[in-house]
């Protein structure tokens, strides 16, 4: 299956651990040296080749001891359950960036800086994301909760609203950035609080994120 063409589109989220704004996405060292996240997506129109993927959704959990461009990272895919085999098989590839070329899409990036892959596993995925809202909600069966919301103004309270405009991105144009809390349990835990989280709706596909 591999060079076959793919395209998701729909909304994802990303959380990790740095500060708001992620010096990763200016090409600047993480905030604490190491490099850990959530990544969460609904697939509202998507296929791999010629299996459909729908209605489907799909997370990717990562860590890495430094950088990630240093790489020696570890990732694990977690499928939809309600995916049929041929879904999941092309989920997983999709979340491993197959068929990309080198360079071109953060799914192919990443897991080119990953020496560890743990096996991808199946399970009910519950995300509900609101990108105008800069609102989101995931839970993974027993192992994955995240929240994403408003970063607030620490005077005011009053809700703050940031965007990261990257015409050249490998994951996207622009996103909604907000704050993020995940704890995970599972192959490659998590943990961090009110840390930078960015929400997008694109089209992302084999040869690179969609332009706008």
């Amino acid at each position: 299956m591999a060079n076959v063409e793919w395209s998701i589109k729909g909304p994802h989220f990303a959380n990790c651990n740095c500060d708001y704004g992620c010096p990763c996405q200016f090409n600047a060292l993480p905030t604490d040296g190491t490099c850990k996240a959530v990544v969460a997506w609904r697939i509202e129109e998507g296929h791999f080749g010629d299996v459909r993927l729908d209605g489907l959704c799909a997370v990717n959990t990562y860590a890495w001891p430094g950088a990630i461009h240093k790489g020696g990272g570890v990732m694990q895919s977690i499928l939809d359950e309600r995916a049929s085999e041929k879904q999941r098989a092309a989920l997983e590839r999709i979340l491993q960036g197959e068929g990309a070329a080198p360079g071109t899409i953060m799914l192919q990036i990443y897991r080119a800086m990953c020496s560890t892959v743990k096996p991808a596993i199946k399970q009910k995925i519950e995300l509900d994301i609101d990108i105008d809202a800069r609102k989101a909600r995931l839970r993974v069966g027993s192992i994955i909760e995240s929240a994403v919301e408003p970063i607030l103004n620490p005077v005011t309270g009053a809700q703050h609203r940031a965007r990261i405009d990257l015409p050249m991105g490998k994951e996207f144009n622009l996103a909604e950035v907000a704050s993020g809390t995940t704890v995970a349990r599972g192959e490659v835990p998590l943990e961090f609080s009110k840390s930078h989280a960015h929400l997008v709706y694109n089209r992302m596909t084999s040869a690179g994120p969609a332009r706008a």
